[in-house]
């Protein structure tokens, strides 16, 4: 946000202003990225089929995802069972929407964890003293020093096999770069003559970061958050095929993944829908993310207009 759209911001009502001013902003540019760039287009329309697929695949289907059928065990792509059978005689087409809302909801939860703790870690490190900034950073530093997945194999080992020590170790992995990038926004902006002014105007200092600095720190998170919405599906499914995440009989991609390796040959359908669907995530997460990134950075858009004129 340039300093002409914030402006000086008074105590008495001004803020609120700002803030109208950078939501009114906001959405002229999503309006218009939806009219203009085919990266957002594309990237939320997959996004949107995984959702639906996902709330609404389960209760169309009439067949339980955990029911054993032996009878019909290993059958191929069929009208009655459009992605196959499995080795148990499970209809593979619904548990890959039972799958979808596992993953999906796992990758929000873990991200949301994520950008909760690296913002308020980034938030605290930008507009405190030099001690506590250079403290938090070695504690940034010091994360981000382990490779992530190696750290989260540890910790979902350590804490045993479930689904939500698989959301404990993705978040603990990552938050170090949420707390750099809000970090590094907010001390873009804390000189800025419109944070002077509010400074000047008498206005607190927790209004001025909830008024002035975290709007400027929301389109660079926005655009994090949702291209790492496909690194935590990704991560998540690796551990469920390591056996650390979902256990059978739960219908999750990555162990579904784990069980149809073995029938790779005889029945590769197994994980191909899976893998699949894993792939069109991480995929459409990322487009998505491109897209929102050239809708959410001002300096970029300023640089398509240049080049369009």
């Amino acid at each position: 946000m340039s300093d002409r759209e914030a402006g000086p911001a008074r105590s008495t009502g001004q803020p609120r202003t700002l803030l109208q001013r950078s939501r009114r902003l906001l959405r002229r540019r999503f309006d218009r990225g939806l009219r203009t760039n085919a990266q957002l287009r594309f990237g939320g329309g997959i996004v949107c089929l995984l959702a639906v697929v996902a709330i609404v695949g389960p209760l169309v289907s009439p067949y339980d995802p955990t029911a054993q059928a032996l009878g019909a065990r290993l059958e191929g792509p069929s009208l009655a069972h459009p992605l196959g059978t499995d080795a148990l005689g499970r209809d593979v087409a619904t548990r890959v929407a039972y799958g979808a809302r596992i993953s999906l909801a796992l990758a929000v939860v873990a991200t949301l964890v994520r950008l909760c703790i690296g913002t308020t870690i980034g938030l605290f490190a930008a507009t405190g003293s030099r001690l506590v900034d250079a403290a938090l950073m070695r504690l940034v530093d010091a994360q981000l020093a382990f490779p992530g997945l190696v750290l989260a194999l540890v910790i979902a080992g350590t804490l045993g096999p479930s689904l939500t020590n698989v959301v404990i170790a993705l978040s603990v992995v990552g938050w170090a770069t949420y707390a750099r990038v809000v970090r590094g926004s907010i001390l873009a902006v804390k000189d800025r003559p419109f944070v002077e002014s509010a400074r000047l105007y008498g206005t607190p200092r927790r209004r001025i970061v909830t008024r002035h600095l975290l709007p400027n720190v929301t389109g660079p998170v926005v655009v994090l958050a949702t291209l790492n919405l496909g690194t935590v599906v990704l991560a998540a499914a690796g551990l469920s095929f390591l056996g650390l995440g979902a256990q059978p009989p739960t219908a999750e991609w990555g162990t579904m993944v784990a069980d149809g390796r073995n029938y790779l040959r005889s029945a590769p359908w197994l994980i191909t829908a899976p893998g699949v669907a894993i792939a069109l995530t991480v995929v459409g997460f990322n487009v998505l993310g491109d897209g929102l990134r050239d809708v959410l950075d001002p300096d970029h858009i300023d640089d398509s207009e240049r080049r369009r004129t």
